[in-house]
């Protein structure tokens, strides 16, 4: 039956658009408040939806992006026009490149004063077309259910990623009679039956396979899933760069992540496999060793691609198997298909997983008395399994990608483009999204003060994060690029940094300095028992950082 347009609400843009989010399911979301969409924000004044105001709109996009990491449905994030938008396009960057639902709002200048460069006026299909799915400008009131509902969609389905929409500031006030539109879900792709067979038939004719796991689009009951079949199959399982929560790394299968200077028996397993399962990731330029581990376009190895995006597979490496389908649609699919009884790589994954183990059981010492690697492994020993650890890039991050161990779905949040400035802000939504866990996030001296900022915000909705800024006085990846490609010339690389520790007082949170390994877990301990945001600040010899080498992170 039809209901009559005269039957429904008058709302204005701002409250049809609000509504749709709740219909969406939309629990919270982020911005920095602007006077271009003023409409859209007193509709979420009695919403019931959490509004996390931030400092920076970067900080704000990143935010939403982690909350697309750890739920599946895509992060919210509203940003003003101009240097509002341009400032966000730090998160959508990031989670195009990570595959990450998310939808930015952007307020837009008046509708009767587009194309005049108005106040703060930007082209917006022009400025976000190549690092978004998808970007339009609503132009009716009475479209926003549609464009919206729709948005949700493209974010969520394929390859996820992020949907930019632009609001004019007087359609955000325009009035109209409209109906909502329905919860959207995303249609995922199931393998075919024949597709399984072929699988089965690869496997069943190889000698030395090997599964590697990234992308997004999982969820606890795939990995689970996924898990059981390699223990069934007897695969050894490598995760992609920063996807090391697909497996648990005590699980006997896994064989460590293929990240940026991984374990040159990881690396060795896959170039000479036979037989590489890639399920959910695109084995992109980091993951790859920058595309040396599968010939381009035509690898060695006989490569069974799996993906819910149809233009990733085929787009850098040509499968002899492609099946479209999201990893959780796959990994659901597992449970019937056969193994052989005695698979000719009996025992492959056991040793893997041991060469895992002593890849990253004891950290190397470093110069100067705070020994960095020390204190990850303290930490891997201490932390609960559904600890969240969040990073941005440098070279402090190698150290724990390699000597940390996760454990359960959804506890990395760290970016695959190798963005600065992530760590603080996504720890902050983390912390919001699951309070009951403890969240940590690692930053370089260079990586804080990208985003630090967002630490007020951690302070102003009680979000009770361990940072722990590694300073070593310098942009240390740089600095160690420099030293190696241009010695004697080092240059733009030094940093004078503030007291972080007081930098935390002063914003209403726990600070300490930490000079010595000795003083670290004490340090750590206050400051979970503070029930305050907080930020170790620990000192780390610049020396250390031509040890990086051996731990490069980005």
């Amino acid at each position: 039956m039809t209901v009559a347009p005269s039957s429904w609400p008058e709302r204005t843009g701002g409250q049809v658009l609000i509504d749709q989010l709740r219909v969406q399911g939309v629990e919270r979301l982020t911005c920095v408040p602007g006077e271009s969409y003023l409409a859209a924000l007193d509709a979420l004044y009695d919403s019931g939806v959490e509004v996390i105001s931030c400092r920076n709109e970067g900080g704000a996009a990143i935010m939403a992006e982690a909350y697309g990491k750890l739920t599946g449905r895509p992060g919210v994030c509203f940003v003003t026009r101009g240097p509002g938008a341009t400032n966000a396009s730090h998160g959508v960057h990031i989670a195009m490149q990570d595959s990450t639902p998310m939808i930015l709002f952007i307020g837009q200048v008046d509708r009767s004063m587009r194309e005049r460069e108005a106040f703060q006026e930007v082209d917006y299909r022009a400025f976000f077309g190549g690092i978004a799915k998808w970007v339009v400008e609503i132009d009716s009131a009475a479209r926003v259910p549609e464009l919206v509902a729709r948005a949700f969609r493209v974010a969520m389905q394929g390859r996820p990623g992020p949907v930019v929409i632009a609001l004019p500031e007087d359609m955000l006030v325009e009035t109209c009679r409209v109906a909502d539109a329905p919860r959207v879900e995303a249609a995922g792709g199931w393998p075919a039956p024949a597709d399984l067979a072929r699988l089965s038939a690869l496997l069943a004719e190889a000698r030395k396979p090997i599964a590697i796991l990234g992308g997004s689009g999982w969820d606890e009951a795939a990995c689970t899933a996924f898990a059981r079949y390699a223990e069934r199959a007897q695969l050894p399982v490598a995760t992609s760069f920063r996807r090391a929560s697909l497996m648990d790394a005590d699980h006997p299968n896994y064989a460590g992540d293929l990240g940026i200077g991984p374990d040159a028996r990881l690396k060795a397993r896959v170039a000479d496999a036979d037989l590489v399962l890639l399920v959910g990731g695109r084995l992109s330029e980091m993951p790859s060793s920058s595309y040396t581990l599968l010939d381009v376009p035509v690898p060695r190895q006989k490569l069974v691609h799996v993906h819910p995006g149809a233009e990733e597979l085929g787009r850098v490496y040509q499968p002899t198997l492609a099946i479209q389908a999201s990893p959780k649609a796959f990994a659901a699919a597992l449970d019937a298909l056969a193994v052989p009884a005695t698979p000719a790589w009996a025992g492959t994954a056991q040793a893997a997983h041991a060469e895992y183990r002593a890849w990253t059981d004891t950290a190397r010492a470093l110069p100067g008395e705070f020994q960095y690697g020390e204190v990850i492994t303290w930490l891997r020993d201490r932390l609960p399994k559904d600890a969240i650890i969040c990073n941005g890039a440098g070279n402090y991050a190698g150290w724990l990608h390699r000597h940390h161990r996760f454990h359960r779905y959804g506890t990395q949040l760290a970016p695959t483009s190798g963005s600065m400035g992530y760590g603080v802000p996504a720890a902050v939504m983390a912390k919001r999204q699951r309070p009951d866990s403890v969240v940590v996030a690692f930053a370089g001296d260079g990586c804080f003060l990208m985003n630090g900022q967002e630490f007020a915000t951690a302070v102003q909705y009680d979000a009770p994060i361990v940072v722990v800024v590694v300073d070593n006085g310098q942009y240390g990846t740089i600095r160690m690029h420099q030293e190696r490609d241009y010695p004697g010339r080092v240059v733009a690389t030094r940093l004078a940094n503030p007291d972080f520790a007081a930098m935390a007082i002063a914003f209403g949170g726990h600070g300490e300095r930490v000079d010595t390994t000795a003083q670290f877990a004490p340090a750590f301990e206050r400051a979970l028992a503070s029930g305050k945001p907080a930020i170790l600040h620990c000192r780390l010899d610049p020396r250390a950082q031509s040890h990086a080498r051996d731990y490069p992170a980005n």
